[in-house]
């Protein structure tokens, strides 16, 4: 699940501006492979979008990372942006003006020309039609746009936003043809017209092909002549047969971890012609505790349950080793992670979990119900839920059970304040501590969970927001996790693994897994 809450922050100074970032050239970027052919990719998301202005699903934003130009992106394995329609972005001082400059010669797949306008009335069209499923959230901080000349577009932000190069480097920073698209409404035909390395020839709910856009000028190299994407709309079954029988080249996003440990641990993998790609994820998922529910608004359950709670026993035995233990909000890899989670509580001990509810008064078995969803949240959502009753009632002190109900029901049941007990996925929109932190605090927190902490809205976020060197708000980002280790508003559980397996005549995927959620077409050949 992607954000769709963002926080206005307050003004902190930010010191000198940044350094204008450099274009990587201005060659064209059109050059195929040298294979000529056809990429067969499946996966069991549905495209639920084609509009960035409504899309803010993972499979709507990689065909929009696909067939659309953001000024910025991010580079293969890399978590700060670099130009990609723009030949230079920047700040100035006290991070709330940003300016880029276009490249020279930039075409939509319709041939028409792409200039400032064109910027200004993506972002402007976003935030005006602020679709109830799009990425406006994120775009939040933006004030006014200029467009002083063709190439350079500025933006004036409301407060210092030193993320906002990341946010714009996302499926949010799709740039459209101004021509092709209405400022009001969304695009309702199934088209896309971009600038991006791959156009979209046709969608429909099983397939969408992509063939390469001669006009494309930026920093992508294509190593394909195009990508069909099969899409299995949640049947897994589906997408492994279609792999085993040579029907796509690549399963991306939908095999289970069963399917995977399997293969892995099949002694004739590499005979059967099929390779297993692991790359790096931020993909994280919590057990969220509603702070006003009877039973696990106590501070005191909630930290029994944490003392009791098997991290690498759920990822074993229910992930079978497809994700790691996660003890923090801010997942590994990304700057400013600390272990906060596992220093307050260590390894899972009932003894200290009993003096926690002691402590609090609490005598008896205490009864709880965790909430579950089964598919939105990967296909062992409802078997972790389980694990997890079951680990609580193994130490006497509990009595848990697990209810599972269909999504939408689901979300209701949450915004009621209904559940004390839940899970929650999160997939990054980038690769900054703040998309960790940010939307989970604060009134409207997209975990409807409804805690607050002044400390960490008032203040924390609104200074990390400001620095414009990233590297220096570890220390407050530090001292959000262990406010959150403290208060437990949430309890962190696993960090994900991202996995494609494909046939061994293919190369390139490990540059399409990483901490940006980006599935670069352009890095895949078939040989």
């Amino acid at each position: 699940m992607k954000a769709h809450n963002k926080w206005l922050t307050a003004p902190l100074a930010a010191g000198l501006a940044a350094a204008m970032l450099s274009g990587c050239g201005t060659e064209q970027g059109g050059g195929s492979g040298d294979s000529g052919n056809t990429v067969r990719v499946g996966m069991s998301d549905e495209i639920l979008a084609t509009d960035p202005a409504a899309g803010y699903d993972p499979g709507s934003w990689l065909l929009f990372n696909n067939v659309f130009q953001s000024l910025l992106a991010f580079p293969k394995g890399g978590s700060e942006p670099e130009p990609e329609a723009a030949d230079k972005c920047g700040f100035a001082p006290g991070s709330r003006v940003y300016t880029c400059t276009l490249r020279e010669g930039l075409k939509f797949s319709n041939g028409n020309p792409l200039t400032s306008e064109d910027v200004k009335f993506s972002f402007e069209r976003a935030l005006k039609i602020d679709d109830a499923s799009g990425p406006a959230p994120l775009l939040s901080t933006i004030d006014t746009i200029e467009t002083p000349d063709e190439r350079t577009v500025v933006f004036k932000l409301k407060v210092p936003d030193a993320t906002f190069p990341s946010k714009i480097a996302s499926g949010a920073g799709s740039i459209v043809d101004h021509r092709e698209y209405a400022a009001d409404g969304l695009r309702t035909d199934g088209k896309a017209v971009g600038s991006g390395p791959y156009k979209l020839d046709s969608i429909s709910d099983t397939e969408a092909v992509f063939s390469a856009n001669p006009d494309y000028h930026g920093s992508a190299k294509r190593r394909n002549d195009g990508v069909t994407l099969k899409l299995y709309r949640g049947d897994r079954e589906a997408l492994a047969k279609a792999l085993s029988a040579n029907e796509i080249d690549v399963a991306y996003r939908g095999l289970s971890a069963d399917d995977i440990a399997a293969l892995e641990a099949s002694a004739g993998t590499d005979d059967k012609g099929v390779e297993i790609v692991q790359g790096s994820s931020a993909e994280v998922q919590h057990l969220v505790f509603n702070v006003k529910d009877p039973v696990v608004g106590k501070l005191g359950v909630r930290k029994a349950i944490a003392h009791l709670v098997d991290r690498e026993a759920l990822v074993q035995d229910v992930y079978k080793s497809t994700a790691t233990p996660l003890y923090s909000i801010v997942p590994a890899g990304i700057a400013g992670h600390n272990t906060a989670f596992f220093d307050s509580y260590g390894s899972p001990d009932k003894e200290q979990a009993k003096k926690a509810l002691r402590s609090a008064g609490i005598t008896e078995k205490v009864k709880l119900t965790l909430w579950s969803t089964p598919s939105r949240y990967g296909p062992a959502t409802d078997q972790e839920m389980k694990a997890i009753a079951e680990q609580l009632n193994a130490s006497g002190l509990f009595e848990a059970d697990v209810k599972s109900v269909e999504f939408e029901e689901y979300e209701k049941g949450i915004a009621a304040g209904e559940y004390g007990v839940y899970v929650k996925g999160w997939v990054p929109d980038y690769p900054d501590a703040d998309n960790f932190t940010a939307p989970f605090f604060g009134k409207g927190n997209v975990l409807g969970n409804h805690y607050e902490s002044s400390a960490i809205t008032g203040s924390l976020l609104p200074k990390t927001a400001a620095s414009a060197d990233r590297g220096a708000t570890a220390a407050d980002f530090g001292r959000i996790q262990d406010i959150v280790a403290e208060q437990l508003p949430f309890l962190p559980l696993w960090q994900g693994k991202q996995y494609a397996v494909a046939r061994d005549t293919v190369t390139g995927l490990e540059w399409t897994l990483d901490a940006s959620t980006v599935f670069r077409f352009w890095e895949i050949k078939k040989g």
